[in-house]
């Protein structure tokens, strides 16, 4: 019997509604927070901090998206997915610049990727180092064996991308709570500071969370919750982003082999350096949230190098940012050994932000029991390889 108000329908209809519980407002857990909430989900999203804050792995300014993964055509169908999925968020939270690749051997990573890429369909073009130069007002090509163009790629505006998608969850019905969160078998403990009244437990203290499914999607911590489970190293990467006048807006870059990336000016950001080789270990609660004056240094020497007419350019900011970092650089998506109903989703090791859409589109599939989960993404020993990422070595 129905209740005036509706009430005993409405019950009904959440009995039947699957639920999500989802730890980590990053764009692992952002984008699946956002996918699970418009198929319908109910869904809680849970972080210490507010999406996109500066010390969280999806934090930040900029990354790059790019369908290059070497020989790795399985990531690059994921990332060509997540480019489409990225423009559906809209937002201008995507820069459709295009990314150049510093090819500095015939068949290395660019000439695999670019193999990749043309049987996937994906556009793609090979220039000489000359005609490359073209992307750039000041360029040196003079070590390059040629130059290969992702016309459709560009650079995601980070945090603007989380909190991007964590608003458009929200949209669609996903309630977001900011609290500390702790595993507790299948149910998630729940600090009851900064977490609202309707987590706390009665009397105070720590609340227990409860839903179909509970996805760990904490980013550098998720190792640290289930260190036995997940072999990740957290590493301390710096970031230069130098003033640079508006003919400089165009592409972004990578030199794989160099172990340099970054992107021409982005409005209201610069120019970015990035050096890509593995940093410091650190603990991401306390790393540095600024480059240090070596890492500042390193940025400008390449960028004199490959970019000569901003060789003096002034430094607009130097964030310190951080890498989770699994042993082969694949992700992590899997059901944890001792518990049906809890998964663990992490592993972004520095290339992870691109995917996230995509790759949350797996995990709602396999969450709706539609697909089974990647295998690649499967707890247990992986061979050691920076692969998918970059070819430098640890300083």
């Amino acid at each position: 019997m129905l209740a005036a108000d509706g009430t005993a329908e409405r019950l009904a209809f959440r009995r039947v509604m699957p639920s999500a519980l989802v730890i980590g407002a990053g764009v692992f857990g952002a984008s699946l927070a956002d996918r699970l909430a418009r198929e319908g989900w109910e869904v809680t999203l849970v972080d210490r901090f507010e999406p996109g804050h500066a010390r969280a792995e999806s934090g930040g300014e900029t990354r790059l998206i790019r369908c290059s993964h070497g020989p790795e055509d399985f990531y690059a169908r994921s990332a060509r997915r997540a480019l489409e999925l990225w423009r559906e968020l809209g937002e201008g939270v995507l820069v459709e610049s295009g990314v150049a690749w510093f090819a500095r051997r015939e068949d290395g990573w660019e000439a695999d990727s670019e193999r990749v890429l043309r049987a996937a369909g994906i556009p793609v073009e090979r220039m000489s180092p000359e005609e490359g130069a073209r992307l750039f007002p000041s360029v040196t090509v003079d070590d390059l064996a040629f130059v290969l163009h992702e016309p459709e790629a560009g650079v995601l505006r980070a945090a603007d991308g989380v909190r991007a998608l964590v608003r458009r969850a929200r949209e669609g019905g996903a309630r977001v709570v900011i609290g500390e969160a702790r595993p507790d078998g299948e149910r998630v403990r729940l600090s009851a500071d900064g977490s609202g009244a309707e987590a706390a437990a009665p009397g105070g203290g720590r609340a227990a969370l409860e839903a179909d499914h509970v996805i760990w999607a904490c980013g550098a911590w998720l190792g640290r919750l289930f260190p036995e489970l997940i072999p990740t190293r957290v590493t301390f990467q710096q970031l230069v982003l130098f003033e640079a006048p508006p003919e400089w807006n165009g592409p972004g870059w990578v030199d794989f082999d160099g172990a340099f990336y970054g992107h021409t000016r982005v409005e209201g950001v610069g120019f970015k350096v990035g050096p890509d080789v593995d940093g410091a270990e650190v603990d991401p609660d306390t790393r540095p949230l600024e480059a240090t004056a070596e890492g500042i240094a390193i940025a400008r020497e390449y960028l004199a190098h490959r970019f000569p007419s901003l060789g003096d350019a002034p430094v607009a900011s130097a964030p310190g940012c951080h890498y989770g970092l699994t042993p082969d650089g694949q992700f992590v998506f899997a059901r944890h050994p001792e518990h049906k109903h809890v998964w663990l989703l992490g592993g972004g090791s520095g290339h992870g932000y691109k995917h996230g859409p995509a790759l949350a589109e797996h995990v709602a599939a396999v969450l709706a029991g539609t697909a089974e989960p990647e295998p690649r993404f499967a707890l247990g020993e992986r061979p050691r390889t920076r692969r998918l990422r970059t070819a430098g070595a640890t300083p």
